[in-house]
């Protein structure tokens, strides 16, 4: 017997895997997206803060050592609302990785998202080794507007030459620094205004998206007519298209990919059973379809298994039941034929009424071989109508215990009754016959005794028969139960035996989802068959799937 398990739904495989992945991808898709965009930042507040602390850390260098170099950073912490100092690279405590961005000529920005503020460095000069270090809460018009003042003061060391000191300081600016005509720089009427007043001029052009918004900081410059521009500054874009694509392409990707690792294993398991199932319709019965895992897919395959081998079964027991009727059916017929001519031939009535009677015992003869093969035919052939109900089993031995003497058969009867009340689920009338057979089997065998016996043991309940006959020898005890096998072929046709009987006891054992055996009987040493079957048939079915 195999256990009975419940196997898992395909259905719930595959929706629940693919549920699954997809938690899994939505989740790694936000922690990724988190990831990039908090590199992303950072690489843009790095980047707006170079240019900008650049030309602070060039303004603070040209200061002599001294009170003008604390002046000048006084003034310049005044004009960008935030505190600006010098610091030395051990009081800054920067790192490699800072150490080499800030040589680079890059800011350096450590934010503080617990205090809500940045510190920004930058190098002011190499062989003292020192930096620029400002602390900042916000970014307001004010400091924008220093920017521009930061960048018109570094341009008037270097008047007539100012673009081609815009294209020095362009390496360190994220967005593109230029003097133009102020008619060709797009400002309202209001803003030119200002523009002609010396103020610094925010221009805000607003998009459909972060991506698309932006600000210009126009300032007046020295040379006439021309005004200083910086921008587009584009506003940082936490969700740009490129990265919306890249990261969906990767979701649909893994999604892809766990669907047909999902899916494959179960289409490679169908093909399988398609491939056998093509094998048996072109004539090759002994073909099985690999069976692997508990899913519905593998039940199929169980159950396809199950159902090639009950066809080759059936095939064989056809082919050998033809044989083997043909052979029994011959011997009473002949014996029929034999009988009538012998009538044909004589005039005396005492002679035929002789006739007459071993006519009716071929009949009879004949009568019962067709009942053992039609009963072992409908047991073989398909699934009998079965009503399990509770069955006593002591109550059982003793009737079979009572008919096999009332056939005033030589050998004794003993009964070893099991406990009062010990009741198995089984059917009635087929149980009678296992017991019957069995019992009718030994008294062909046994010398002087038959000990009937049943029980329960483990939930199943067992009914077993043994005589003091000379046994079955070991390598026979599989073959006793194929259907017309004789071991002894003269002792069983004289004993008025077909070799369906057990053949008949082992169908049953099937059905009821159990199984028969044959051993030495430890007892009376003879034979000893022992049937046994589970106690409850409510999983009689998926025990038939799996036997």
């Amino acid at each position: 017997m195999f256990p009975i398990r419940t196997p898992s739904s395909i259905f719930v495989r595959i929706y629940g895997g693919l549920l699954l992945v997809i938690s899994m991808v939505a989740l790694c898709t936000y922690l990724l997206i988190q990831v990039v965009n908090d590199y992303r930042a950072a690489e843009y507040r790095e980047a707006m803060a170079t240019g900008f602390f650049r030309l602070v850390a060039v303004g603070v260098e040209r200061q002599p050592v001294g009170a003008l170099r604390d002046a000048w950073l006084e003034e310049a912490s005044t004009l960008m609302d935030a505190k600006i100092v010098l610091v030395n690279a051990k009081a800054a405590e920067f790192d490699s990785t800072e150490l080499t961005t800030l040589q680079e000529g890059h800011a350096v920005v450590r934010l503080n998202l617990q205090q809500n503020h940045a510190d920004i460095f930058s190098q002011v000069s190499a062989k003292e080794a020192l930096y620029l270090k400002a602390r900042m809460s916000k970014v307001s018009e004010q400091q924008a507007k220093a920017m521009a003042i930061f960048l018109l003061d570094d341009l008037e060391h270097y008047q007539g030459q100012e673009p081609e000191r815009l294209k020095q300081l362009q390496a360190y600016f994220p967005f593109p620094l230029q003097i133009m005509p102020l008619d060709k720089s797009g400002l309202e009427p209001d803003q030119r205004a200002r523009i002609k007043r010396k103020e610094v001029v925010l221009a805000l052009k607003e998009g459909g998206a972060a991506r698309n918004s932006s600000v210009r900081i126009i300032a007046p410059s020295k040379i006439s007519g021309q005004v200083l521009v910086m921008g587009p500054m584009f506003l940082f874009d936490w969700m740009p298209v490129q990265l919306l694509l890249i990261i969906s392409a990767l979701s649909l990707l893994v999604i892809t990919s766990a669907a047909y690792f999902i899916i494959h294993p179960l289409e490679k398991k169908i093909k399988n059973v398609e491939g056998a199932a093509r094998r048996i319709g072109g004539g090759d019965l002994g073909a099985r379809a690999e069976v692997f895992g508990r899913d519905e897919v593998s039940q199929l395959a169980h159950a396809f298994n199950s159902m090639a081998e009950h066809i080759q079964r059936l095939i064989d027991s056809q082919r050998e039941l033809t044989r083997a009727v043909s052979h029994e059916l011959r011997t009473p017929v002949a014996r029929i034929r034999f009988g009538m001519e012998m009538m044909a031939d004589t005039d005396d009535v005492d002679s035929r009424f002789e006739q007459l009677g071993q006519l009716d015992g071929d009949i009879t003869e004949l009568n019962k071989l067709i009942d053992e093969i039609l009963t072992y035919a409908k047991l073989e052939q398909g699934i009998p109508v079965l009503d399990f109900e509770m069955v006593d089993l002591g109550q059982l031995l003793q009737k079979v215990a009572k008919e096999t003497t009332a056939l005033g058969v030589k050998p004794k009867i003993t009964v070893a009754l099991p406990p009062e009340g010990t009741l198995a689920e089984a059917e009635h009338r087929y149980l009678h016959r296992v017991l019957q057979n069995l019992a009718g089997n030994a008294t062909r065998y046994a010398r002087s005794e038959i000990r009937l016996s049943a029980g329960i043991y483990d939930n199943c309940a067992y009914i077993a028969v043994e005589d003091d006959g000379a046994g079955i020898p070991e390598k026979d005890r599989e073959r006793v139960f194929q259907p017309f096998t004789r071991l002894d072929d003269s002792r069983t046709r004289a004993s008025g035996g077909y070799g369906l009987g057990l053949s008949i006891v082992s169908r049953i054992a099937f059905w009821f989802g159990g199984q028969i055996k044959v051993e030495e009987s430890p007892v009376l040493g003879g034979a000893k068959f022992v049937m046994t079957w589970p106690i409850k048939q409510k999983n009689r079915s998926q025990f038939k799937l799996n036997t």
